[in-house]
């Protein structure tokens, strides 16, 4: 294991976490009244917000997919090989957002998630969440952080 980070390497990342108060119509019919999304970025957005790439992990992924959260974790992201400066989704071109997917384990308002209006964690009673769903609450994602078109969507 190498005792610095590789300078192609987009380095130490910290996940992020937004609070989406105005429920979500599921395809399911049911609605998630309130829900947390957590993400990574990576990359500078540009001054016009032209450079967005979404990246979408596979299902029993996550959003870690570059970098490293410490010194001391060295388990770099699922994608470290095609994220960062030079790389295939070049950093020093493109602002990268990677969520967890909604209904996901890992941060993102899920089965592990507490219910609102229960206290207890939700369980088998989440809803059912589609991909649609998932683009939903990714097209919201985007609102939030202003970027109107992503550039592309990967995953």
């Amino acid at each position: 294991m190498p005792e610095t980070i590789p300078a192609d390497s987009v380095g130490i990342v910290q996940p992020q976490k937004l609070h989406f108060d105005e429920p979500l119509q599921l395809v399911s019919g049911r609605v998630l009244e309130e829900y947390d999304l957590v993400f990574e970025t990576y990359g500078e957005l540009n001054a016009d917000r032209s450079n967005a790439l979404l990246i979408c992990h596979a299902l029993s992924g996550d959003h870690h997919a570059a970098g490293y959260h410490s010194m001391e974790d060295r388990k770099p992201g699922w994608w470290e090989v095609a994220i960062g400066p030079g790389k295939p989704f070049d950093t020093n071109r493109y602002f990268i957002v990677c969520p967890n997917n909604l209904g996901g384990c890992k941060g993102s308002t899920g089965p592990n998630s507490i219910n609102p209006k229960t206290g207890k964690p939700w369980g088998a009673d989440f809803p059912i969440v589609t991909v649609k769903d998932w683009v939903a609450s990714q097209a919201r994602l985007a609102d939030r952080l202003g970027i109107e078109q992503w550039a592309a969507v990967i995953g």
